[in-house]
């Protein structure tokens, strides 16, 4: 009854951080497209932005890997440098709210 319990509780914890994941690439891919043809932008900023975020498959696996392997400055810092500095906002949000918070919900319910 515990086993299948705790994997009716994973699932569920999957789907809602699929869903915020989703959400956040979305979110991502449609900011990152206003900029994409800025001539203000240099070409290798431009092509790094389209190469992580240029397409929904692309964003989704960029915030992926950001959310579960620990390296989100890596996806971040040229945004923010860069491109705008708006780009902190979303990050501050998204790391704050799900890869800290919702992670440590997650991890506390199986603790438990």
């Amino acid at each position: 009854v515990t086993v299948a319990g705790s994997f009716i509780c994973f699932f569920w914890s999957l789907v809602l951080l699929m869903i915020t994941m989703i959400a956040g690439a979305l979110i991502q891919c449609q900011l990152v497209s206003f900029y994409l043809t800025d001539p203000a932008i240099s070409e290798t900023t431009r092509a790094w932005s389209y190469e992580m975020y240029g397409t929904m498959s692309r964003a989704f696996w960029t915030i992926f890997e950001a959310t579960f392997s620990g390296g989100w400055p890596n996806y971040a810092r040229l945004l923010v440098t860069e491109v705008s500095i708006w780009f902190a906002f979303f990050w501050f949000v998204y790391v704050t709210g799900i890869i800290f918070a919702m992670t440590r919900i997650i991890s506390a319910l199986f603790l438990k």
